[in-house]
């Protein structure tokens, strides 16, 4: 979840990003985090129960890493 400073529409400047899991605060430094976070930001397509919706979260890295051990096929990783 990503509070924003009060300001202009156009320019948004996050002021604090707390884990939707867990409810870490994740360190914010000049409005970018400062350490590894998972940000999604998806909008549901048809053929969807959630058709039009939009979906946003964020996760730390550790609310991430558990998400992992749970898929039945492993993620992707490089590098």
């Amino acid at each position: 979840m990503r509070q924003y400073q009060k300001g202009t529409k156009e320019i948004k400047n996050v002021q604090k990003i707390i884990c939707n899991q867990c409810g870490k605060e994740i360190s914010v430094v000049n409005g970018r985090e400062a350490e590894g976070v998972f940000h999604v930001d998806y909008r549901w397509g048809y053929f969807s129960g959630k058709d039009g919706e939009r979906h946003s979260f964020d996760l730390c890295e550790e609310c991430y890493d558990a998400l992992l051990c749970g898929f039945q096929i492993p993620a992707e990783i490089e590098g």
